[in-house]
């Protein structure tokens, strides 16, 4: 499946403050390993004149989660396919995971969560990229 199978986008109703979309669960595959890597992704951007149904953001993460996948290249696909879909003032996407590989094999850590955020336009902004931490908390 590709991003454009699942983005729809509407131009009625839409908004210039920012949407997010928090806590996304997620279950993918280390391209590494081939152990599993799970968590939760929040998506946030700022609209400029298109907007998305809400589901369309957990399905753009379920396009990238079910593929062979980084956690640091999984952030910057959702980002992008963001970017070039919706044309937005700017994307920000955090994803928080745990790696099998690394608790159920080498250093076995069982508790060790990884953090990597893609970060889009206005949200290199920092007090954009703040007020979405705030709300992502």
């Amino acid at each position: 499946m590709k991003p454009q199978d699942v983005l729809k986008t509407f131009t009625e109703g839409s908004c210039e403050e920012m949407v997010v979309l928090k806590d996304i669960e997620f279950y993918s595959t280390c391209e590494h390993h081939l152990q599993p890597f799970f968590g939760t992704i929040s998506i946030g951007y700022l609209p400029k004149g298109r907007v998305l149904g809400i589901s369309k953001l957990a399905r753009l993460v379920e396009v990238f989660a079910r593929r062979l996948q980084i956690q640091e290249k999984l952030v910057a696909q959702i980002a992008d396919s963001l970017m070039e879909t919706l044309q937005p003032h700017g994307v920000m996407v955090v994803c928080k995971a745990k790696h099998m590989c690394i608790s159920s094999r080498g250093i076995e850590k069982h508790n060790a969560v990884m953090v990597t955020s893609a970060i889009r336009g206005a949200f290199k902004k920092m007090e954009v990229r703040n007020e979405f931490l705030e709300m992502i908390k």
